[in-house]
C-alpha cells in the first residue's frame, strides 16, 4: 500500500463519498462527502490482546497529514505497551485538567497571600463594620490618611513600622486627637482580620497594630479624656465676645466688610447656649427637627436614633425646657422654623454636618491647630479663644461638661445629672423592668436651676435680650 500523499487527498471529488484509502502502519481511511466539501476521516487499526481494535485520529483537512501519522505513532507506541489507548487518552485529559486546576488553585493562592490592605478595607466595610453614619467618616479617612501609605502593600507584609508612618503622617498635622481615633480604627480592622480568612493567615506573624504605642506619638501634655470646663467669668466674656464681634462688624463701612472678621452665625451661638443649658451632645442638637420642639410646652424631645449610645444601646430623651434654653430657641425658631430640620443643611432637605459647629469653633481658636495656613473657605483667627488662651481650647462638647458640673455644685444629685444627659444607667435588671418613674419633675428642676444660674452668670443684658424674645 502505497504512501497517501496531500496531492492525492486533494484530488479527491464527491464522487469518491464512502471510499475507503489504507496505508502501511495501520492507518485507514474514509472518504466523506458533504455540504462542506471532501473530508477524509482517519482511524488507526491494530490488534491487542488477539483483538481487533481502532483509535479515530480525526480527520483531513482539519488536521494535516503529518499530525495524523504522528498521532497514530503515538498511539501505536502506547498499544505496544499493552496500554489501552483510548484509557489512555481520558487519563492525558484528566491530567490535563488537573494541571489546569492546579494552575488556577495555585493563583488563586498567589491572589490571596498578596491580598491588599486596600483589599481587607473593603471587605471590613462590607461585612465587618457598621457605624451610625453609613462608615462614611471611616470611608473618607482612611481614603486621606491610611490607603495613599498602605493601600497597595500586602498584609502578610504589613510591619508596624507601616502604621507608626501613617500616625506620624497625621500628627505631623498637630492633630492628636485623630491620631488616637485613627490607631483605633485600624486597630479595629485588623482584630476583625485575625479572626477571618484567608486574613488571620496572612497574620502568622501577629498583628503589628498590637506593637503600636499610640501615646509615644502624642505631645506630652495631650490628654485623651478631656476635662475642660468654662469658668463663669469665660461664659460672660463668651457672651461678650459674641455682642462685639456682631458690633464691630456692623460698624464697619460696606467696602471694608469683606476684609472683616464676620460675627458667629446666630445659628451657631444658639447651639451653643442650648447645649451648655440643656447638656445635650452637640450632635443630637444638630440632628433635632422643629416637630420635635414644643415651645409652648417647653419641651424637646430627642428619639433613640438620634442619640449617642454605649456599645449599640440608646434610648429616648426628653428635655424640659429652661425659661433660659426656651429663649433659645425662639430665637433659633426666627432663623429657621420654616424648615424640618432646627439646624438645615444649605438644601434644606436634610440637616448639617454634625461636626459643623465644632468645626467653626475650632477655626476660630487658629492658634490650638498648628496650621500652616486657612484653610479653603474656613475662619482662621482667634476671636473666641477665652480667658486668653490660658486653659486652651474649648469645644461644644465641654459645654455639656460645663454645665453638668454647675448642676453638681447647684446641689443637683449626680443620678439626676446623669438623666438630664441621657446616660444610660445600670442597675438590676428586675429593677429596671418594675421602678418607671420618669423623673420628669426632678429633671426639670435641675434644668431651672441650670437655667437660672446662667442668667446670673450672663447679667441683665441677656435677661432683656431673652425677654424680647
Amino acid at each position: 500500500m502505497a504512501k497517501l500523499t496531500a496531492k492525492q487527498l486533494e484530488a479527491l471529488t464527491t464522487a469518491d463519498d464512502g471510499r475507503i484509502i489504507r496505508e502501511d502502519g495501520g492507518l485507514v481511511a474514509k472518504v466523506r462527502a458533504g455540504v462542506r466539501g471532501v473530508t477524509v476521516q482517519f482511524r488507526y487499526e491494530f490488534k491487542q490482546d488477539g483483538m481487533k481494535r481502532d483509535q479515530s485520529l480525526g480527520s483531513w483537512p482539519k488536521k494535516s497529514l503529518a499530525q495524523i501519522r504522528a498521532e497514530r505513532d503515538e498511539v501505536k507506541a502506547i498499544a505496544a505497551k499493552g496500554i489501552d489507548p483510548t484509557a489512555a487518552r481520558k487519563a492525558a485529559k484528566i491530567e490535563a485538567q488537573a494541571a489546569i486546576a492546579a494552575t488556577i488553585a495555585e493563583a488563586e493562592r498567589q491572589a490571596a497571600e498578596n491580598k491588599t490592605i486596600a483589599d481587607l478595607f473593603e471587605e471590613w466595610m462590607r461585612d465587618g463594620v457598621s457605624r451610625q453614619d453609613g462608615n462614611a467618616e471611616l470611608r473618607r479617612s482612611f481614603t486621606k490618611d491610611v490607603l495613599p501609605l498602605i493601600g497597595k502593600k500586602p498584609l502578610r507584609a504589613l510591619t508596624e513600622k507601616d502604621l507608626l508612618n501613617v500616625l506620624r503622617s497625621v500628627k505631623a498635622r498637630g492633630l492628636n486627637r485623630t491620631v488616637v481615633i485613627r490607631s483605633k480604627d485600624i486597630g479595629q480592622m485588623l482584630r476583625w482580620a485575625e479572626k477571618r480568612k484567608p486574613w488571620r493567615t496572612l497574620m502568622a506573624d501577629g498583628n503589628p497594630a498590637d506593637l503600636v504605642d499610640v501615646n509615644k506619638l502624642l505631645d506630652h501634655d495631650y490628654e485623651e479624656q478631656r476635662d475642660r470646663l468654662l469658668s463663669p467669668e469665660e461664659i460672660h466674656e463668651l457672651r461678650d465676645i459674641f455682642a462685639k464681634l456682631e458690633g464691630d462688624y456692623d460698624a464697619l463701612p460696606p467696602g471694608q466688610k469683606y476684609s472683616g472678621i464676620r460675627p458667629v452665625n446666630p445659628r451657631v451661638q444658639c447651639a451653643v447656649w442650648i447645649c451648655l443649658s440643656t447638656l445635650c451632645r452637640i450632635g443630637e442638637l444638630l440632628k433635632s427637627e422643629w416637630r420635635h420642639v414644643d415651645l409652648d410646652k417647653g419641651t424637646w424631645f430627642i428619639p433613640a436614633e438620634a442619640t449617642k449610645g454605649h456599645k449599640g444601646k440608646r434610648q429616648d430623651h426628653h428635655v424640659f425646657l429652661s425659661p433660659f434654653a426656651l429663649s433659645q430657641f425662639k430665637r433659633l425658631k426666627e432663623e429657621t422654623g420654616k424648615t424640618l430640620f432646627c439646624f438645615p443643611s444649605k438644601d434644606e432637605n436634610s440637616h448639617v454636618d454634625t461636626k459643623t459647629v465644632s468645626k467653626l469653633i475650632g477655626d476660630r481658636q487658629c492658634r490650638f491647630k498648628n496650621r500652616s495656613k486657612p484653610l479653603t473657605g474656613r475662619h482662621h483667627d482667634d476671636s473666641l479663644v477665652l480667658g486668653k488662651g490660658t486653659n486652651g481650647e474649648w469645644t461644644p462638647h465641654d459645654l455639656r461638661r460645663t454645665g453638668a458640673t454647675m448642676m453638681q455644685k447647684l446641689g443637683v444629685t449626680l443620678d439626676i445629672i446623669d438623666r438630664c444627659q441621657n446616660h444610660l444607667l445600670g442597675g438590676s435588671k428586675v429593677r429596671r423592668h418594675y421602678l418607671h418613674h420618669d423623673y420628669a419633675k426632678e429633671k426639670t428642676e435641675a434644668w431651672r436651676l441650670l437655667g437660672t444660674h446662667l442668667e446670673t452668670i450672663l447679667g441683665p443684658e441677656h435677661n432683656e435680650l431673652a425677654s424680647a424674645n
